[in-house]
């Protein structure tokens, strides 16, 4: 016998999870095409869920800069393409990025920061009537309803889907700038004025 036949190969562990469940939480991930929980990643792998939190973690680290990015997206994870990367993919599936209108970025924008809200309180802040706007939103998938409102008349309420985080490539609501973070953001866009 050889000396290298008599050392033993030990399963490499990166961050104390084994190579194996690293790679099926990838392929997992990969075959999904869509966000995947950490229980149902446990359940098909046969795995601890601490472990794949973990996985999820190293191969998050891992694929930061890659072209193929893990991000959590909702309550789940999914592989997703760099950002750098949309021009060219585009152009070689020949599609045309999603376009949203400005009006439809507003509704957007008062859904998620007010919701659930009625379309009485969109159109109160747009100053407008949203209601077609509000109908390609949610033929979109991006907003739903969320049962009706106590006022007079029992208005529908409407919040923002999965499809909208997913859109934003937001892990959840929380993740959305405040009100006056948003403020001050434009605040610091605004030219100053030279005296």
């Amino acid at each position: 016998m050889s000396e290298d036949e008599s050392v033993l190969a030990f399963p490499v562990a990166p961050g104390g999870v084994p190579a194996e469940l690293l790679e099926g939480v990838e392929a997992l991930l990969f075959a999904a095409g869509e966000p995947v929980g950490i229980q149902p990643l446990a359940e098909a792998l046969e795995a601890d869920p601490d472990e794949v939190r973990q996985a999820i973690r190293i191969v998050e680290q891992r694929r930061r800069e890659s072209g193929v990015m893990l991000e959590r997206i909702g309550s789940g994870w999914q592989l997703r393409t760099a950002v750098r990367f949309a021009a060219p993919i585009h152009r070689l599936l020949g599609t045309r990025p999603a376009r949203l209108s400005r009006p439809a970025l507003e509704v957007l924008a008062i859904i998620a920061w007010k919701q659930p809200v009625t379309r009485t309180d969109i159109d109160k802040t747009r100053g407008v009537d949203s209601g077609g706007v509000l109908k390609t939103l949610l033929d979109r998938g991006l907003v739903r309803t969320a049962g009706r409102s106590v006022d007079p008349g029992r208005p529908l309420l409407y919040r923002t889907t999965q499809a909208f985080l997913e859109l934003f490539s937001l892990p959840d609501l929380a993740s959305l700038p405040t009100l006056e973070e948003r403020a001050e953001l434009v605040r610091g866009q605004a030219p100053v004025a030279e005296e």
